[in-house]
């Protein structure tokens, strides 16, 4: 009896030390554990939220995505609250809820944000709207203008039914004046609106302000046409609209501080972005730091048990051989029949357990010592089954892991996805600027072209009624006896009529061809600002000579003492191939474009180093800009070779001039698009594109074209 005391009393303390052990297990790492890992899978569902509710396209998506958000969030903070209530590693928890609190804050700050967008693209899409009308006002108002005031400085008619005015009053220079300041006012209204709309289209704060300085030169040119026009001669149809269109490009409250206002915004949601990207980061190092302090405890915690069941199992051993010899008589039958058999399940059972066999449950029964020993295996095997648990959530937090490298691959996608779009917004400004500027050129030459035509009938006109009164008036001094030498001076007279109309008419003549030249490279111009055409046979030859000389006049026009020699050796036998002719253009046009910028750069850099310099096409005594377009058929293919003598391009950025974006000229002279879309284009052809150069020296680009 006192040895079954003595083995009960040793039973109950090592499965008691095994009980606390695992009650520190059960009530403090595994909820912890758990806890952690619900608050990093909550934080992941709220910074996968947060790109949606940047990517709303309107206030009510963003309140259905931000009623949403708010559930999560909800969630997220209640997890928090119960991670800071379980004992456990307090500043790691602190740390989480810290992590976690910022986390929310700037969810908040992403919608409060996007509601403050929405208002600002609502005033940016107003100001478009109105731009878009006051232009039209303005135009319509000027063009009536301008034609009359050409119509009375050519003929002096300002009313039909009324005398012209004397020469000398409507071909004055006042009236000549009067005509280029209407014009230009009418070029400085177009850019003007023209550049305010693109600063409201631009996704690129660095070329907000350059745009700013060219709306503020704009704006002083108007001021200065419209003060010396006179506003009481233009009238409130003017004066009125010009002083909107400046307004509206002025002040903290216009287009240009609308727009920063914008950008700056979304300058602060993709830092907002970044940092939760940065706080789920954190959250799960945290989470993983209390998994791995939980996991340690528990191992902590079964090292123990372990322990004090052996060292329990040695002692009722002990105890048992010291008392099986006194108590074998006493108690053969029950020890042999009742309590051996139950020790024995008991034991079978543990060794099952050993084994890995832990769904079974330990079920001995009796009140004694061994059913209390069964009690405490019992807890033992669920014990082990909460261990087995834990593993699970490992894997489940290796899980989490592979998801969030997951969000990652997305947000790189989606930044891809913003250059895309980017770059497509720089291209439609730039088709759009285009087409309207050529457009406007269009109208003035329209009229170069009828009034030349008009002009030369006149002349015709003039000459035949000459004719008719010179010889009416000779008739009239035969029949009269009239004298010899009157009618040899009238003779001289009409001869020298005849010659100056010829002269006019000829120059009359030249300006029409001109004219219709001009109108011809404004109508490519446009065809072009329209996009991509159909393929269909086109000459190489003119194609390449044209936009060669378009690109020059261009530069000429920015720099009137730009020069350059341009020469052509062009193989006649060529002829038309299948090609799409506005995208081939724009190939040349940005290719002799970039020559005549390097021939230009260089110089003035040399012009700048020789300052005594004299001759107009400087930059050196001996240097003179050259441009060389020669066309060769190579086989089954056509060779097109643009060589300038320029200042060449450095060997470690020739490898990237084909990139998108990169460019050698100042951030406002060049976007970095020109030369990657015609590697695009000449790709699109079936053909190829490449670059021999040498710094300082030249650059030659050199375009193969299938020919068939």
């Amino acid at each position: 009896m006192t040895f079954t005391i003595v083995a009960s009393l040793v039973g109950w303390i090592s499965f008691d030390r095994v009980g606390d052990v695992q009650n520190r297990v059960n009530e403090g790492s595994v909820p912890e554990m758990a806890a952690a890992f619900a608050v990093a899978q909550q934080s992941g569902a709220l910074v996968a939220a947060a790109p949606r509710l940047t990517a709303a396209a309107t206030p009510d998506e963003l309140a259905r995505i931000a009623n949403g958000i708010a559930e999560d969030r909800k969630s997220f903070e209640a997890q928090l609250k119960a991670l800071t209530g379980i004992e456990g590693d307090a500043s790691r928890s602190k740390s989480l809820r810290r992590s976690g609190e910022a986390l929310m804050a700037n969810i908040e700050a992403i919608e409060a944000s996007m509601s403050r967008r929405f208002g600002l693209a609502e005033q940016r899409q107003a100001r478009l709207q109105e731009l878009t009308a006051l232009r039209s006002r303005l135009v319509g108002n000027l063009v009536p203008l301008i034609d009359d005031q050409l119509f009375y400085a050519v003929t002096g008619y300002r009313q039909i039914g009324r005398p012209p005015a004397p020469q000398e009053e409507h071909f004055s220079q006042a009236a000549i004046n009067r005509y280029r300041n209407l014009a230009e006012l009418r070029s400085d209204a177009t850019t003007g609106a023209q550049l305010l709309a693109t600063a409201l289209n631009i996704s690129d704060a660095s070329l907000l302000e350059p745009l700013r300085e060219s709306f503020e030169a704009t704006a002083r040119g108007i001021k200065r046409r419209l003060a010396r026009l006179g506003t009481a001669s233009l009238g409130e149809r003017l004066t009125g609209p010009f002083a909107r269109l400046i307004a509206l490009g002025a002040g903290p409250d216009g287009v240009f501080g609308l727009r920063a206002r914008e950008l700056n915004l979304d300058g602060r949601q993709r830092d907002l972005l970044e940092r939760n990207r940065s706080l789920a980061v954190e959250l799960v190092g945290e989470a993983e730091g209390l998994v791995t302090a939980a996991r340690a405890s528990v191992k902590e915690a079964t090292l123990a048990s372990a322990d004090a069941i052996l060292t329990g199992r040695n002692l009722l051993l002990l105890i048992s051989a010291a008392s099986v010899g006194g108590a074998v008589l006493l108690s053969w039958i029950y020890v042999g029949r009742f309590l051996s058999r139950r020790l024995g399940r008991l034991s079978d059972r543990m060794r099952r357990m050993a084994e890995g066999d832990l769904e079974a449950e330990v079920d001995i029964g009796g009140r004694d010592e061994v059913g209390e020993m069964a009690a405490a295996l019992e807890v033992f095997r669920r014990h082990a089954l909460e261990v087995q648990r834990l593993n699970l959530v490992e894997k489940l937090a290796d899980e989490l892991k592979s998801k969030n490298d997951q969000l990652e691959s997305a947000l790189g996608d989606l930044e891809k996805a913003q250059d895309q779009i980017v770059m497509r917004e720089k291209l439609a400004a730039l088709g759009e600027l285009t087409a309207g500027v050529a457009h406007e050129i269009k109208n003035p030459l329209n009229f170069i072209k009828n009034f030349s035509e008009v002009s030369i009938e006149l002349l015709d006109e003039m000459l035949e009624e000459v004719r008719t009164l010179a010889g009416d008036r000779k008739a009239a001094e035969n029949g009269g006896n009239g004298e010899d030498g009157e009618e040899s001076e009238d003779d001289d007279t009409a001869e020298l009529i005849e010659e100056i109309a010829g002269d006019l008419t000829g120059n009359l003549k030249t300006i029409h061809e001109h004219g219709v030249r001009a109108n011809n490279i404004v109508q490519s111009m446009l065809q072009m600002g329209r996009g991509s055409g159909e393929r269909r046979p086109a000459n190489i030859n003119a194609l390449l000579s044209e936009h060669a000389r378009l690109a020059y006049h261009s530069a000429r026009a920015s720099d009137s003492d730009f020069n350059i020699d341009l020469q052509e050796d062009l193989d006649p036998g060529i002829g038309e191939i299948e090609v799409i002719p506005q995208d081939l253009s724009r190939v040349f046009l940005n290719m002799v474009t970039n020559a005549c910028y390097a021939t230009h750069e260089k110089r003035m850099a040399l012009k700048e180093t020789d300052p005594d310099a004299v001759k107009l096409k400087e930059g050196g005594a001996d240097y003179e800009p050259q441009l060389r377009l020669t066309t060769r058929a190579v086989e089954d293919s056509i060779e097109i070779r643009i060589r300038d003598n320029g200042s060449g391009i450095p060997d470690e950025l020739v490898e990237k001039i084909f990139h998108p974006f990169f460019t050698t000229k100042p951030t406002d002279q060049g976007t970095g698009l020109g030369l990657a879309l015609s590697s695009d284009i000449i790709r699109q052809h079936g053909g190829s594109i490449r670059v021999e150069t040498e710094a300082g020296e030249f650059t030659e680009m050199i375009i193969a074209l299938p020919n068939g």
